[in-house]
């Protein structure tokens, strides 16, 4: 098979990684940078070009489309739709994961285990959209945020008006979430290939932080999960239309919890925890379902 996969940086490991595990198995593979395309939208025979040259002949695609880029990087993955290419996750699916505030009520409408979450930009009543959620201490969230940031616990109601305040004068879109205190400082990746967990890590944040992400110190660990995690994670990735998602779970009193569906996840974190060949699970899907035509949205939405 003829792959492209939209990475900005062919060094990083989750690329590198795609690009090995595809040779491997024998497959022809590019790496091409999103914002280096550009494109000939025309009702009739839809163009990409890359570089002065036009890109046949693919048949799938696997977007590394960083949040800062979402924008234009679905546009062009939309583009690749439109000819007919296979996309490992459609450009409405990725939209959908990376509008928190959508996602989060798609899973709602589905009966997703959620935190208890409110959304706001200039409310009337800060102490109202606290007590939403139960109260100090809390977890507030800008809507645009990655990676942990724009991420701050408040431990006290004055704190979070505090924060609320900050916010507000930044124009700011946010989100308010009950803090799972039970959870210890810890949430768990399901990594989704398919209608399957292919692999699962427990990431621990460090001493004084709440936020579990490696990139912010934290540990991550091999878990099992148990039966109804697995169905969490899958059922979601199936909701927003994901093929491929790290879904991150928290264990609370009232069972897991969803905090976020990722579109994008890294490789390294789970392959090291785990000690799985992910990528190749992931170029193997391609295999079996990556042919022609088979785009669910064909670019629609």
């Amino acid at each position: 098979m003829n792959i492209v996969i939209l990475s900005r940086n062919s060094k990083l490991y989750s690329t590198s990684r795609l690009v090995e595990a595809a040779r491997e198995r024998g497959h022809e593979v590019r790496v091409i940078d999103p914002l280096r395309c550009y494109m000939n939208i025309s009702s009739h025979r839809p163009e990409i070009h890359y570089k002065g040259e036009m890109l046949e002949k693919v048949d799938a695609v696997i977007p590394r489309i960083g949040a800062s880029i979402t924008f234009y990087g679905t546009a062009v993955v939309r583009q690749f739709e439109m000819m007919g290419t296979f996309s490992l996750n459609e450009s409405v699916a990725i939209s959908r994961s990376r509008d928190k505030l959508r996602s989060l009520q798609l899973l709602s409408r589905k009966g997703i285990g959620l935190p208890v979450t409110g959304f706001g930009y200039s409310p009337d009543d800060n102490l109202d959209l606290i007590n939403l959620v139960g109260g100090a201490p809390l977890v507030i969230k800008l809507l645009e945020g990655t990676q942990g940031k724009g991420v701050v616990l408040a431990e006290t109601n004055k704190a979070a008006e505090s924060v609320i305040d900050a916010f507000r004068g930044l124009r700011a879109y946010f989100l308010t979430q009950e803090f799972i205190k039970e959870a210890g400082g810890s949430d768990i990746r399901c990594f989704v290939v398919g209608e399957k967990v292919v692999a699962s890590m427990m990431r621990q944040a460090k001493e004084g932080e709440f936020r579990s992400n490696v990139h912010r110190g934290g540990v991550a660990r091999a878990i099992k999960i148990t039966p109804e995690e697995r169905s969490t994670a899958v059922r979601a990735a199936k909701i927003l239309g994901l093929n491929v998602a790290g879904v991150d779970i928290m264990r609370s009193n009232h069972g897991p919890v969803v905090l976020e569906v990722n579109s994008s996840p890294g490789l390294e974190g789970i392959e090291t925890s785990t000690g799985k060949d992910i990528a190749g699970t992931i170029v193997g899907f391609i295999e079996k379902s990556g042919r022609a035509g088979k785009t669910r949205t064909r670019g629609r939405g």
